[in-house]
């Protein structure tokens, strides 16, 4: 598996030690049904319909952990927003770059900045998540992908990865609360006041996400 170049040195080396230490728990055997959908994902375009830099962010409605409504009109009120599709709190890799993200909140807050993570899970599942995890951003519920629908981002997981992860505890239809067995493309957008993106990141291959350290540089240019 190449290493990719869009992606945080750091994310990268915990994304590798992960993978190292799955092998070492399941055998390499148990991870080729993942490498493989990655791989097809990747030749399929999977997000490469997501909305470009200098295009107008689709606007949105979400609950959050509480249940109270979040619209992104209303976020952009307040300063830029850094808005992170990911998979659920089952998904490891998810795990390692918000973990990241929520490192470095007080350096994205400094920039007058909200982070913003999106899943399609249950509200009742994030907030769980949310807890558990102690994280400090806004976590919002886009059940049964809408708002991911909007963005480009959809697809449904192959039957392949579904028969595997339930073998290893993870029913993503109970998660999720429907047996689509869609999800959202790993993605993050750097959206300015106007409602512009200013910055993207698509990973059709979800072993390999985009970290802090370019949604900052980003951010500081908007601040310039």
């Amino acid at each position: 598996m190449s290493t990719p170049q869009t992606t945080s040195p750091s994310l990268t080396e915990a994304a590798l030690a992960l993978r190292t230490e799955f092998q070492a728990a399941y055998g390499a055997d148990a991870l080729a049904p993942f490498d493989r959908d990655a791989t097809a994902m990747v030749a399929d375009g999977i997000g490469s319909a997501a909305p470009a830099v200098g295009t107008s962010a689709p606007a949105f409605a979400l609950p959050d952990i509480h249940g109270a409504s979040r619209a992104l009109t209303d976020l952009l009120a307040a300063g830029p927003v850094v808005l992170v599709f990911y998979r659920g709190a089952w998904c490891p890799y998810c795990n390692l770059q918000l973990h990241a993200f929520q490192a470095a909140l007080g350096e994205i807050e400094a920039t007058g900045a909200t982070l913003v993570a999106v899943s399609p899970q249950r509200p009742d599942n994030s907030l769980s998540f949310a807890e558990k995890e102690g994280l400090g951003f806004t976590v919002l519920s886009d059940r049964l992908n809408t708002v991911a629908r909007t963005y480009g981002l959809v697809f449904r997981q192959p039957d392949t990865s579904t028969a595997r992860q339930k073998e290893l505890g993870v029913d993503i239809a109970e998660v999720n609360g429907d047996d689509s067995y869609e999800l959202p493309a790993a993605a993050t957008f750097v959206i300015d006041t106007d409602a512009v993106i200013r910055f993207r990141s698509v990973s059709a291959d979800y072993r390999w996400r985009v970290g802090p350290e370019e949604v900052l540089t980003a951010l500081r240019t908007l601040t310039r």
